[in-house]
């Protein structure tokens, strides 16, 4: 991979596995807000505030990944990591609180939908358990880019 003049390569190498790694997880996460956002505009289910908290994780992660998987940033594990593992702890969180694994006293939704609800399904998929997933995969794939980056 060579930079050009602005310093963007020219050519991304899509046989470097760390590459090929920093695009899946944009690509992830690119997936993950674009189906909170379907879920909460078009399905009409509104966030509770442990999804807020898990929003707020994923959607820069979206742009902060997009941006330097086109640069071709294998640097970005460094700024990206942090933020999914935020993210993957409040799902965690969430998840545990879902299942009734954490005593619903500790539940920090008070007023408006409960975090809790039976509706925070998606096709029978519990949502918290996706985001779950979804930042699972990002930071197991950002541990990946690390592994490759150059130090």
């Amino acid at each position: 991979m060579t930079d050009t003049a602005v310093g963007r390569p020219d050519t991304i190498d899509m046989k470097d596995g760390a590459t090929l790694a920093l695009l899946a997880a944009w690509v992830l996460a690119l997936f993950a807000s674009f189906a909170v956002l379907f879920i909460g505009e078009v399905m009409g289910q509104q966030p509770c505030v442990l999804c807020w908290y898990q929003r707020i994780a994923m959607f820069p992660l979206t742009l902060i990944l997009g941006i330097a998987a086109w640069r071709g940033d294998l640097g970005a594990w460094r700024y990206g990591l942090p933020i999914a593992v935020a993210g993957l702890l409040v799902a965690a969180f969430h998840s545990l609180l879902f299942y009734g694994i954490v005593p619903a006293s500790i539940e920090p939704c008070g007023a408006g939908p409960s975090c809790t609800d039976a509706e925070m399904t998606i096709f029978g998929l519990p949502l918290p358990l996706l985001s779950f997933a979804a930042f699972a995969g990002i930071s197991t794939l950002l541990y990946e880019v690390r592994k490759g980056a150059p130090r």
